[in-house]
């Protein structure tokens, strides 16, 4: 037996690896243009309305791109253990783009409680992938990893039909994967930057879709995370803000697009949460800062998010809704 990578397999992952160095390039500019220090404001204790506390504070910790969720001092919350399965998502199939960490680990691990096999795209990080499978897995359902950049839509169509070809059919899309780099000037902006946000936020968004929709049927659903800067925007966060909007119009009009065929498409517009995304954008000296302009003083633990992700992808949860961006802020009014 041949073992030999393919050449379109050997040209796949020399892709992905410009994606990653591309991205770190970014970040390598970005951080050579950051202020010495960083103000810091007074400090106030987080709110708690939980079942347990979450933290309030962050270690300064900045992370090379596209960040690795094992890597980080302080570990995202994401198991749920208060979150008592009844299922919700029984016999049906999931695949999440950005689920190896973050709030897609979060939310293919409470899909997996609820009854869902997952299957799961991400661009390198395979040691933050596995783990995530471990925990599907410990649910009791499977998990397929799928590597990839969602620029390619070749890709995002391959990564659809190896799903369905695994588990039989698809219900679920989660379109999660982003790039996201601040930057204190839209001069900062360069070209190649502002195409890497804008392909893999808003292509990436359209070419699972567009894969995705001949093998959804009446009752399935598509949810996509936008981003409280897709609501009020970010002076550092332009092009990330503007892909954010994009994101919501996109599912309103989807929405309106696939009523008829029974499909659902929903958003969730997260306020701050702790995933490696972050501290893999603001320097070490910001990040200690992150999430304390909310009214809960304090960014939001994944787990805090994935409900909202079981809520629109169950039928028996959310069968009369469609076209809304629900946002999940820790602030009033938004």
């Amino acid at each position: 037996m041949n073992d030999k990578p393919s050449a379109k397999d050997q040209n796949a992952r020399a892709g992905v690896e410009q994606t990653v160095e591309k991205q770190r390039e970014i970040q390598r500019e970005q951080d050579r243009k950051e202020p010495a220090e960083s103000g810091g404001g007074e400090k106030k204790g987080a709110v708690q309305t939980g079942l347990r506390p979450y933290p309030d504070e962050l270690p300064a910790q900045h992370l090379q791109k596209p960040g690795l969720e094992a890597d980080m001092q302080l570990k995202p919350q994401f198991y749920a253990p208060d979150y008592r399965g009844s299922g919700k998502l029984k016999g049906m199939v999931a695949l999440i783009t950005g689920g190896d960490s973050g709030i897609g680990r979060a939310v293919a691990v409470l899909y997996a409680r609820e009854g869902a096999d997952v299957a799961i795209v991400y661009l390198t990080s395979h040691e933050d992938a596995e783990e995530t499978k471990r925990y599907v897995e410990k649910e009791g359902r499977q998990c397929l990893l799928i590597p990839g950049d969602v620029k390619d839509s070749k890709f995002c169509k391959e990564a659809v039909e190896k799903t369905v070809q695994e588990f039989d059919r698809l219900d679920i899309l989660v379109n999660n994967a982003a790039f996201q780099q601040h930057a204190h000037s839209l001069e900062d902006i360069t070209d190649e930057r502002l195409n890497e946000t804008l392909h893999t936020n808003i292509n990436g968004y359209f070419y699972m879709a567009r894969a995705a929709l001949p093998h959804l049927k009446q009752g399935a659903s598509i949810i996509n995370t936008g981003s409280v800067v897709g609501l009020k925007g970010s002076k550092e966060l332009l092009d990330y803000s503007a892909t954010k909007g994009a994101i919501h119009a996109f599912t309103m009009s989807l929405a309106s697009s696939l009523i008829e065929k029974g499909i659902r498409v929903n958003a969730v517009a997260p306020g701050p949460v702790w995933t490696p995304l972050n501290p893999a954008d603001r320097s070490a000296e910001e990040i200690v800062e992150f999430g304390k302009q909310t009214e809960f003083k304090r960014p939001a633990q994944p787990e805090e998010l994935s409900p909202a992700y079981v809520f629109l992808a169950s039928p028996v949860c959310a069968s009369y809704i469609t076209g809304i961006v629900l946002p999940v802020t820790g602030s009033i009014g938004t």
